[in-house]
């Protein structure tokens, strides 16, 4: 596909005698406002005006440069800044630049240089032109023919290179490898069949091959994928329809990105990198975080062979993954009273692209909150659980991932993600993939997400102390061997806040205040709950380790810089390693009592199984923040008794249902 430079956006519009521009943007009431298309078309303009975006000019990320959190909690930081990473694809030089859309300047610009920093993310332009750059490589060809296949037949799949000492010819150019997956038909879904033994390098800023590694042929599975073919799928389950309804409406109001709902306040935001982020969350009018996302996502895989050693994926950082985010489909996505928000990015050319339906929020019953049946003053009380749903999806070449945020009635914060999709195929089944269907193999790998969670817990005077159960070994003070207590252990320094999670001990972090107590004199905090599975398992001298250090951890405590946002680093696409997390802990600064911030390393160690083909069953995986001591008592009190027609007495345990069992009830 051919990409021609436009100006659809008018230029700006001059007042008479060369007065300053009218501003035509709409006034937007916060500083963390979600992204307007006139702000992306004001943006356009500006870099249009100064130079900096020509005919061979694209955009490879354009994000809100959000103030510092100083500047917004005093009430300032208006002036609306956005980031844009620009990239000349016939010269491969890139710019890093910042725009104001209020004064209508660049505010700051640099070139980026790719030996020391790495590469900007790869973007839909270059992806539209690989397999015509492939399909003109007489190296590709005749391996293609080597093994028979008509090359019109081969859809490529281009993928971020990494980085590594032994192939001194990449540092400094944008490179990527592909690998080919035979399509045998327009609806085939070419997973099925890849194209085993061989890889090219791109060089995409010469739009030409650099080699074809061809270190084996190997027979093209012939199995099928098309899990959407009623033949594969079999006689539809007879499942009767599941309807929520609100008919008193749903509880929650959104105003200007702006979320209330019972106790909890809170600001939703919306990047390419990022995706869907949440600003300002606080409970009763007490702040406890003050911004939280997922800052990055890494997807190693285990094959060594010649032509997969290579295969590790940064989602958010090479590909901007939540730029592709779906619009969500009531009764598909999301059920209930739903209301959906729109997200605004920019495409390669800076023009302004909405996503309609991008997030989705509602509220979900969660069974009992609360329940006591007593014994001795016959009282009887239930509450029921329900939680506020923030959530997007976003699909990423074979995969597609939810991020599911969820807001409790008792104060509890849990991010959930769900893994979904087609698992990534070979040829090759063997000692490191599972054999998912004849022939045709699903390398191990792993997902690793890292949250980034900008505490405010009460104020911004934040430490945080690692909480886990100790034996107390028999003794006079124990005679019967029954004892155990808390161990804590204050983290003080950077240096000594990358801790791993421990479920034998059952290991938890508490981010808390160490300037305010509760009533019974504790100091007031949240404790984060890791799921405790495996974080990078890659060998700590492989480049993988190097370039995603931040997923060697479960957990990393920092002072806060608004200006570390990414744990992998800023560019992350051919990045030598050692960016990130681990570039900023050497400042080695005190975290005890201080303005931090809190990454954590989750996710899912994946070894295929044949039930994940065609297509994977949702997979999970996610923490969850709970209130420790943040609260005097049980904040969920006040919750009120289900209406009535819905919680039944004795006497009437059926209720209007008269086939239900009681305990249905």
């Amino acid at each position: 596909m051919s990409l021609r430079f436009v100006h659809p956006l008018p230029r700006r519009r001059r007042g008479p005698k060369g007065d300053p521009p009218v501003t035509t943007l709409e006034n937007r009431t916060h500083a963390l406002a979600m992204t307007s298309e006139a702000e992306v078309g004001t943006v356009r303009e500006v870099l249009l005006d100064s130079g900096l975006l020509g005919e061979n000019v694209r955009y490879t990320f354009f994000a809100p440069e959000e103030p510092a959190k100083d500047e917004v909690l005093a009430g300032g930081g208006t002036d609306r800044r956005f980031r844009v990473v620009l990239l000349d694809i016939a010269t491969g030089t890139s710019w890093d630049v910042v725009v104001s859309t209020e004064s209508r300047s660049v505010v700051s610009q640099r070139q980026i240089d790719p030996v020391r920093e790495g590469q900007p993310p790869i973007i839909d332009t270059e992806f539209e032109f690989i397999e015509d750059v492939l399909n003109s490589s007489p190296e590709w060809i005749a391996a293609l023919e080597r093994r028979g296949i008509d090359p019109t037949t081969v859809r490529a799949v281009p993928l971020s290179a990494g980085a590594f000492t032994d192939y001194p010819e990449i540092p400094g150019r944008r490179v990527v490898r592909a690998f080919g997956f035979r399509q045998d038909h327009e609806k085939d879904h070419p997973w099925a069949h890849p194209i085993d033994g061989m890889v090219a390098y791109v060089d995409l800023t010469g739009r030409r091959v650099d080699r074809v590694v061809d270190e084996a042929v190997h027979e093209v599975p012939a199995t099928s994928g098309n899990f959407d073919d009623p033949q594969l799928q079999g006689a539809p389950l007879d499942l009767k329809p599941i309807e929520i309804t609100q008919p008193e409406g749903r509880s929650f109001t959104v105003e200007d990105g702006r979320v209330r709902w019972g106790n909890w306040d809170l600001r939703i935001g919306f990047n390419e990198r990022e995706g869907l982020t949440l600003h300002q969350i606080s409970f009763d009018g007490r702040p406890i975080c003050y911004r939280a996302s997922v800052a990055e996502m890494v997807v190693p895989y285990a094959d060594p062979s010649p032509v997969r050693f290579w295969q590790n994926y940064f989602d958010c950082g090479e590909y901007m993954f939540a730029r592709y985010a779906d619009s969500l489909q009531l009764g598909c996505d999301c059920l209930g009273d739903i209301l959906y928000t729109d997200a605004v990015i920019a495409d390669d050319l800076g023009n302004p692209r909405t996503i309609q339906n991008a997030i989705c929020m509602h509220e979900e019953d969660y069974g009992v909150l609360w329940k006591h049946s007593d014994m001795f003053t016959g009282a009887r009380e239930t509450r029921r659980q329900r939680r506020l749903v923030i959530s997007f999806f976003t699909p990423i070449g074979n995969y597609d991932y939810g991020f599911y945020w969820y807001l409790y009635l008792d104060g509890t914060i849990e991010l959930e993600c769900k893994a979904t999709g087609i698992v990534f195929t070979s040829g090759t089944p063997g000692e490191y993939a599972t054999e998912i269907a004849p022939g045709l193999g699903a390398p191990f790998h792993q997902h690793l997400f890292s949250a980034r969670l900008d505490m405010t817990v009460d104020g911004t005077a934040n430490a945080v102390e690692e909480v886990e159960a100790a034996r107390v070994p028999m003794g006079e003070d124990n005679p019967y061997g029954n004892a155990f207590r808390r161990k804590v252990t204050r983290l003080t320094r950077e240096s000594d806040a990358q801790r791993d999670a421990n479920a034998a001990t059952g290991r938890v972090w508490h981010i808390v205040n160490t300037e305010k107590t509760n009533a019974l004199g504790q100091p007031v905090g949240y404790a984060l709950h890791p799921l405790g599975q495996p974080t990078l398992l890659a060998d700590e001298a492989s480049s993988i380790h190097s370039r995603a250090t931040f997923a060697t951890k479960a957990l990393w405590v920092t002072g806060y810089d608004k200006d570390e946002r990414y744990p992998a680093g800023d560019f992350v696409n051919q990045n030598p390693g050692g960016a990130g997390l681990p570039a900023w802990v050497q400042a080695d600064r005190p975290v005890d009592g201080e303005d931090i911030v809190v990454w954590h390393t989750f996710g899912l160690t994946h070894f295929p199984r044949p039930e994940d083909w065609p297509i994977m069953p949702v997979d999970y995986t996610g923490f969850v923040l709970k209130p420790s001591g943040f609260f005097d008592r049980n904040p969920a009190l006040n919750v009120p008794a289900s209406s009535g027609g819905h919680c039944h007495t004795e006497g009437d345990v059926h209720g209007p249902g008269k086939d239900r069992r009681p305990e249905d009830v």
